[in-house]
């Protein structure tokens, strides 16, 4: 599967955004998926992951309710909506797919994903 994430930009603190993550080749169904971002300087962190079928995603802590993740398996797309940011958020942000095998605690770990997408990068300025 080839992933394509998008969405992202220049925001203001205390702005939003919402990131996609289109799949291609296969159905995004067939898997489980996390987001993970990386800022400059900085090991990639996860953010978020959810099931193949949705359901409640699991989140990092520092998300601290201002993100929520879903997906639309229809569009063969995952989303990842993003409130309240703050400059601490600015990072290069990645979608990833798992095996649906993958229980959902394990998505944050980055060595359970076999396919990844570009990055997007999200900047937000105080």
């Amino acid at each position: 599967v080839q992933l394509q994430a998008s969405g992202g930009g220049l925001v203001q603190a205390g702005g939003s955004l919402r990131l996609s993550c289109a799949a291609s080749g296969r159905t995004i169904s067939s898997y489980n998926t996390g987001w993970f971002r990386q800022a400059p300087g900085k090991e990639r962190e996860f953010v978020a992951g959810i099931r193949w079928s949705g359901g409640r995603p699991y989140y990092a802590d520092f998300v601290k309710g201002r993100f929520t993740s879903s997906r639309d398996n229809a569009k063969n797309t995952v989303y990842l909506q993003m409130n309240s940011l703050e400059p601490e958020d600015t990072a290069a942000y990645y979608c990833a797919a798992a095996p649906r095998s993958t229980i959902l605690s394990q998505l944050r770990y980055s060595k359970e994903y076999d396919y990844w997408g570009q990055g997007t990068l999200v900047t937000v300025s105080s």
